[in-house]
């Protein structure tokens, strides 16, 4: 079957300068996966790429540090989707709940508006869309409501641990757990994961680790109760059924869903050296795509862009990369998220093992009693890391 995975080559190439560091090398040199016979993840020593990669461009490219800080934009499109969802629920309110028209609408509309707050809150979980932490907090409950349930409270802290933990076995929560991968390896196990993924990614975190409760979880759970009690007061109750089944359609098979497996799903299983723990090769395990859909989800397809600068808003992720293309021309990278959900489905070789993990680095963000959060990349004594938030 055709990869959806375009690169230079078998294993994309590295400069020099881009050579990942190995942590705990005298210790770990003979030491194999820590995995058993049921374990088919791709475990790797080597340190995730992203620091790495951000350094080395920062002190090629410094004037990157630049394009760091809050989009003013972000407010108005955020506020302009909301709008969107609630007139759509508006104008479906005498429609059938069980109705062409009201799918249709939820599944081309609704989906692709709550896929762009479901990204709205990514980008405002990295404080770019004000420069007060506050009003990043607040504005990312604005952007919850249509969503029908709240999670931006919550999103944020895991969010950032994946950031800062990225592939850190029991840390980054956007890994699935031994028991998904296990049970839902096959094409229908597969299938159910990609039409149900958005319970998966709102119901495993619990799983992995609780957060504590904080003000700004219950600010975010008492305003989302309040406007949905207002949506059915005022406009009844498939007005909230509209927005909830959007959100299920966005995180479903759906061309824009796409992004949520093709960001770390490794695609092109690595060669027997490079699952030869003592080897120490990396493993590509961030992709992005430069696809036309990009335009409804905040750019998000240029993922190693912004995991590489997290500080760099949506709109200046195209301006880096083209400042930095050489670390990112022989990157692998996906053409179609669409083309990404069928071949996961379908390939053999692809499935919920194909994620890299490793046990050591990292460290969880957040968790707070307060509405202001740990901050990624925050150092007390140095301030703000260049290139993160």
């Amino acid at each position: 079957m055709k990869s959806s995975v375009t690169t230079a080559t078998q294993q994309p190439k590295q400069p020099a300068k881009r050579s990942l560091t190995v942590k705990g090398e005298a210790q770990k040199t003979e030491q194999t996966a820590p995995q058993n016979e049921h374990d088919h993840f791709f475990w790797t020593y080597t340190e995730e790429p992203h620091r790495t990669r951000r350094q080395a461009i920062i002190k090629a490219h410094p004037e990157v540090t630049k394009l760091c800080g809050p989009e003013p934009l972000t407010k108005y499109v955020v506020a302009f989707v909301v709008s969107l969802q609630v007139f759509c629920a508006y104008l479906l309110r005498d429609k059938p709940f069980l109705s062409w028209s009201t799918f249709l609408t939820a599944y081309i509309i609704g989906a692709t508006a709550n896929q762009n707050l479901f990204l709205a809150i990514h980008e405002i979980s990295h404080n770019l869309a004000f420069r007060s932490p506050l009003a990043n907090r607040v504005f990312a409950v604005f952007a919850n409501l249509p969503i029908g349930i709240p999670y931006s409270a919550s999103f944020r802290p895991y969010h950032l641990t994946h950031h800062k933990s990225l592939g850190v076995n029991g840390l980054d929560t956007d890994l699935p757990t031994a028991f998904e991968a296990l049970f839902l390896d096959s094409v229908g196990g597969k299938a159910f994961f990609c039409t149900f993924q958005i319970l998966f990614y709102a119901l495993r975190p619990m799983f992995v680790y609780q957060l504590p409760l904080t003000k700004i979880h219950l600010f975010n759970v008492v305003a989302q109760l309040v406007f949905d009690y207002a949506l059915v007061h005022i406009i009844g109750g498939k007005a909230l059924g509209y927005m909830i089944l959007s959100s299920f359609l966005a995180g479903s098979l759906h061309p824009c869903a796409g992004h949520f497996i093709a960001e770390h799903y490794v695609f092109e299983k690595p060669n027997k050296d490079a699952m030869n723990a003592a080897n120490k090769i990396p493993i590509p395990e961030t992709y992005s795509y430069y696809g036309v859909l990009n335009f409804f989800t905040y750019n998000v397809g240029l993922h190693n862009e912004h995991h590489d600068f997290p500080a760099v808003p949506w709109t200046r992720l195209p301006k880096l990369n083209k400042i930095a293309h050489e670390f990112y021309d022989d990157l692998p990278v996906h053409k179609s998220w669409v083309n990404v959900i069928w071949q996961f489905i379908w390939d053999k070789d692809v499935s919920l093992w194909s994620r890299v993990k490793r046990e050591e680095g990292g460290r969880r963000v957040g968790g707070g009693s307060g509405w202001n959060e740990e901050d990624l990349g925050h150092n007390e004594k140095k301030g703000p890391i260049p290139g993160v938030l």
